[in-house]
């Protein structure tokens, strides 16, 4: 996938600016692509060049002027050729796996601080995204609301990144607990 797709997907849901572009990713993107507002910024003028948004100027008084994008017919275009086409399988790329996979060659004290902190970070997410998900869903409960949801695709996309940072905060502190044991039975050889 490219951040073209994610950035089309994402205006899906209305008209944004740049900066609530950035915000919409911070939140309901990010459980699945990383981006910098810099790289969402130029994907906008590349997509807007290509006919795939369209950007209109917005003039404010108070503030500075600003532009507000929204997909085209050519983008949603675009984006269904992307739906129909065969996904790729996806894989793990991480060097926290690296440093673990080498952590009885090499000392635990610094591969268990940063599992430590991954579990923390995924703990956050955890957070935010069970936030989101109720967000999402309203006053309905989460079986109605995936029966009967208006538009349940940021609410699937988000179940999916709860899953993936629960399954990393028990791994990470899951293999803490082995390292750790191991620690102490190596000491007491």
């Amino acid at each position: 996938m490219a951040l073209r797709h994610a950035v089309l997907a994402a205006l899906l849901d209305g008209e944004y600016s740049g900066y609530q572009l950035s915000k919409a990713f911070d939140i309901g993107v990010a459980n699945f692509w990383h981006a910098l507002p810099q790289q969402l910024y130029a994907e906008l003028t590349k997509l807007e060049k290509e006919g795939l948004v369209a950007g209109r100027q917005v003039v404010q008084e108070t503030r500075p002027n600003k532009r507000l994008f929204r997909v085209t017919d050519a983008g949603r275009a675009e984006l269904e050729q992307f739906a129909a086409a065969v996904s790729k399988p996806s894989f793990i790329r991480d060097d926290l796996l690296v440093k673990v996979q080498v952590a009885d060659r090499i000392g635990t004290a610094s591969v268990i601080e940063q599992l430590e902190e991954r579990a923390s970070a995924a703990e956050a997410k955890i957070e935010l995204l069970g936030n989101l998900l109720r967000q999402l869903r309203g006053d309905a409960d989460e079986d109605e609301f995936l029966r009967r949801g208006a538009r349940i695709g940021p609410y699937l996309t988000c179940l999916r990144g709860l899953a993936f940072e629960q399954g990393n905060r028990d791994w990470c502190l899951r293999i803490t607990a082995v390292l750790r044991e191991r620690q102490t039975t190596d000491a007491k050889r």
